[in-house]
């Protein structure tokens, strides 16, 4: 089924995110994490990719086995910042293949290594949806917006008319980085609005479980942390099991106010945690059906 599907529907949609083992010796280990959360239910779930090597192969078979042994649909991501368009027509070849329908979009964070090869046919993501919505016009493209604006933009304004030219380019939904202040992704979903961005947005919603987890989501996202999450971590950071109740409370809160004030689609970075998830679906079983 593809996405777009499910976000045309009169329903709240939660999906959840997975992510591809690192290495060979976690494969049994994710593909257990991964059979539990698929066990749950959602209403699709998406697998990030796994650049370079043998690890992004992952990324297309563990969706494939959430729709063929899961029967629940998926999303593969697909990077293009080090690749070519041989490589991409190769990735977008085997998930075909595999029967995956929908394909998120993205251009990948650059290293600060200095061996990694710089973007030669791809620099932004946007001509990566280009060349998707050329070679294979039946796949079903999301794209990465931004409620805090992209860290490399210079202002938001333009960092908006990047995400309208990906949407004109054949996104068809945008899935947001992660945030933690329901306020700032509300003013975010106005300007998208203004700007006739009017593709179903889906809020990207990340549970802080763990203390040191803060640090690199903050660093990664550039989001903004409320003084109310930072008493969270502030008082239960140094307790593992009461943190991670802590903060499914948290992420629940920010699902139910989302919803109250009329976003219909959730997507949770689940970080490969069962139990995450389950506490999430938990707390929100009477709401989602």
């Amino acid at each position: 089924m593809k996405i777009t599907q499910l976000l045309q529907e009169d329903k709240v949609t939660l999906s959840l995110e997975v992510f591809p083992p690192k290495k060979d010796t976690a494969v049994e280990q994710v593909s257990r994490s991964v059979r539990e959360i698929a066990a749950l239910q959602p209403d699709f779930m998406s697998v990030t990719y796994g650049a370079g090597g043998g690890t992004s192969a992952y990324t297309v078979q563990i969706a494939k086995d959430i729709k063929a042994e899961y029967n629940v649909p998926s999303m593969a991501h697909l990077t293009c910042v080090s690749s070519t368009k041989e490589n991409v027509k190769k990735q977008l070849e085997c998930m075909q293949e595999a029967g995956i329908e929908n394909v998120l979009a993205l251009r990948g964070d650059i290293p600060a290594d200095a061996e990694f090869p710089l973007p030669d046919q791809f620099h932004y993501a946007v001509e990566l949806v280009r060349y998707i919505k050329q070679i294979a016009p039946e796949m079903c493209i999301g794209g990465a917006c931004y409620p805090e604006g992209h860290p490399e933009a210079v202002s938001k304004a333009q960092d908006i008319q990047h995400i309208k030219e990906k949407v004109d380019a054949g996104c068809e939904f945008l899935t947001t980085q992660m945030f933690f202040d329901n306020s700032i992704f509300y003013n975010y979903m106005y300007r998208l609005r203004e700007a006739g961005v009017l593709v179903p947005v889906i809020a990207g919603i990340m549970p802080i479980t763990r203390k040191n987890q803060v640090g690199r989501s903050i660093q990664l996202s550039g989001s903004c942390v409320p003084a109310r999450f930072k008493s969270i971590v502030d008082w239960f950071g140094d307790d593992p099991a009461k943190m991670k109740q802590a903060g499914i409370a948290y992420a629940t809160d920010q699902i139910i106010d989302l919803i109250a004030n009329g976003i219909s689609h959730i997507h949770v970075y689940t970080m490969n945690d069962p139990e995450v998830a389950a506490g999430i679906m938990n707390n929100l079983s009477a709401i989602l059906h």
